[in-house]
């Protein structure tokens, strides 16, 4: 042998699925029979710990799967179904969504309860809100929009600790602040939000500070230039634009550094506070030169109604300029949405 060539493809081998069978010995006890002529004492084990019990055929690892792939893979259960016939087993939607609800009964609560707490514990809590439809609603038509609230928080992780986030989802039939003050419950610090006004009350709660998020503002611009009818239009617009990418260069070049805490406040007060200075002066002046009532105009006043919420995380090295973290938590809702359409019930 001189030499040898080696080639690689990826070679994929589809899910096994099995029957787990568990076989317990029944044993008959002459001599634990407490009185003569009893039959004898007969023992067996008891069955191993079990997720669901009492009928349900699915075991833990299956369950996961099929938690994992609905929720975090967008796959409704009647698709669960069509692969699981391919793989030549019936198991019916039916069962997965009562093998899903007999799991959070039993131990969805207690988690919940617990992720709460750990919510509302970091300094800092984003909040998003995303529209859903339920069709079987007590008081409300089929065709009326209900809402998924989502909320991220927790303890800031680090290399360390790794700490994950923790992301909640709440339904509501109601996009009010009413639902907003719930999730946020005893919670101090920053709360991150876009420029919805059910979200208002928050600066006038004590121990709170309400951040804003650049991400909905440069929206508006885009909008405005796009939609432009004139070359004075979209370079007014393309101004306004110019000056958010000035903000979130200062941010990544701070990222870059390893900024954190103190120093990453330091470097915004020396950076970022000249742009958003002349940005602000800037807006009052187009103010004056653009008609209110175009897209360009509505972006301007947003801008100006937001700007206090918007300057907030100057002072906050746990917040970043946007609201993205939350938009991309709740997403995979979102993408489910487009999968199953609508829910056809409020426990569903």
């Amino acid at each position: 042998k001189i030499s040898e060539d080696t080639s690689e493809k990826l070679e994929y081998v589809p899910a096994r699925v099995f029957v787990l069978r568990t076989i317990r010995p029944n044993y008959a006890c002459p001599c634990c029979s407490r009185q003569p002529g009893e039959e004898p004492a007969v023992k067996a084990a008891p069955l191993p710990p079990s997720l669901i019990e009492r009928g349900i055929i699915i075991t833990a690892s299956l369950l996961a799967h099929l938690i994992v792939s609905k929720f975090c893979d967008a796959l409704p259960y009647y698709r669960q179904e069509r692969i699981f016939a391919r793989l030549g087993i019936e198991l019916s939607r039916t069962t997965m969504c009562n093998a899903t609800i007999a799991v959070f009964e039993k131990w969805g609560a207690p988690l919940l309860a617990e992720m709460g707490r750990q919510l509302r514990a970091g300094p800092l809590l984003q909040m998003d809100e995303t529209r859903v439809q339920v069709l079987h609603e007590p008081g409300r038509e089929a065709t009326q929009q209900s809402f998924m609230w989502a909320a991220r928080g927790g303890t800031p992780g680090n290399k360390q600790t790794r700490a994950a986030p923790v992301i909640l989802f709440r339904y509501d039939p109601l996009r009010s602040g009413d639902v907003a003050k719930k999730i946020i419950g005893d919670f101090t610090g920053v709360v991150q939000t876009d420029g919805y006004g059910g979200y208002g009350f928050i600066a006038k709660l004590v121990g709170m500070i309400h951040a804003g998020c650049w991400a909905h503002d440069r929206r508006k611009f885009i909008e405005a230039e796009k939609g432009a009818t004139g070359k004075n239009t979209t370079s007014w617009a393309s101004q306004a634009l110019d000056r958010i990418r000035g903000l979130y260069l200062v941010e990544k070049v701070a990222a870059g550094q390893g900024l954190g805490g103190a120093a990453l406040v330091a470097y915004r007060r020396e950076h970022a506070l000249p742009i958003l200075v002349e940005f602000k002066a800037w807006l009052l002046m187009a103010e004056t030169k653009v008609p209110p009532k175009s897209l360009l105009g509505k972006a301007i006043a947003y801008t100006l109604g937001e700007w206090d919420r918007l300057v907030a995380y100057l002072d906050h090295a746990e917040l970043t300029l946007d609201n993205n973290l939350i938009e991309n938590a709740i997403r995979p809702f979102v993408v489910g949405r487009k999968n199953w359409l609508f829910a056809a019930s409020v426990s569903g």
